[in-house]
């Protein structure tokens, strides 16, 4: 019997994740193609083939539907995340504070451009849904964060600048790194992904080293 109900639990468990991921594809499609304003968790649902409530149960409010597609998009096999296991594992492997600039810019512009597509959506979504607003800022805060660790690393490296705390380095970071200036240069003014990586690791390295 408890073979029996483990095998039906599991299965359930894995239509419920196969529901929740067309869910969270359905919205992306037509975010992206509508905008957030545009786009109802009716039509949403009807994209996916599920009623309203399925949704509400599945994932969540509309802006819990824009942070998943997010999550979505950023965890995409090629699309690092700004500070994963194995850039964290690079960072601490480099042998100077250069090569840890190096990394930071690569990873930043790969995450960059994977996501700049629903990361417009959420700037324009901020706007006019505090939810989605509150969202974005605990998101910048944790990228804060976690270039708060590069600076202590760069710092460990003797590579940091005098003069210039681990905090303020972080901050150097966000802003240069951030992608509204990615969206801003490559997608409003056309420069290529290839240009913005080689201004940022410029930029990085002037400011910081």
């Amino acid at each position: 019997m408890d073979i029996v109900e483990n095998g039906a639990t599991r299965r359930r468990a894995a239509q419920a994740a196969s529901t929740r991921a067309e869910i969270v594809m359905a919205a992306g499609r037509l975010m992206l193609e509508r905008g957030y304003v545009g786009t109802s968790v009716a039509a949403i649902a009807a994209e996916a083939g599920v009623v309203v409530q399925t949704i509400y149960n599945s994932v969540g409010s509309k802006a819990e539907l824009l942070a998943a597609v997010l999550d979505r998009v950023a965890a995409e096999p090629g699309a690092p995340a700004l500070l994963s296991g194995a850039t964290r594992e690079r960072i601490a492997e480099a042998r100077t504070a250069t090569e840890v600039i190096r990394i930071l810019a690569r990873s930043s512009a790969l995450v960059n451009e994977r996501t700049s597509g629903i990361l417009r959506i959420v700037s324009e979504a901020a706007v006019v849904d505090p939810d989605v607003g509150e969202f974005e800022q605990k998101r910048d805060a944790a990228r804060l964060h976690g270039f708060g660790e590069v600076a202590a690393a760069l710092r460990e490296k003797r590579g940091l600048r005098g003069g210039i705390s681990d905090h303020e380095a972080a901050a150097t970071m966000w802003a240069l790194a951030h992608p509204h200036t990615f969206r801003t240069l490559v997608l409003s003014l056309g420069w290529s992904t290839e240009a913005y990586l080689n201004w940022l690791e410029k930029s990085l390295l002037a400011a910081l080293l």
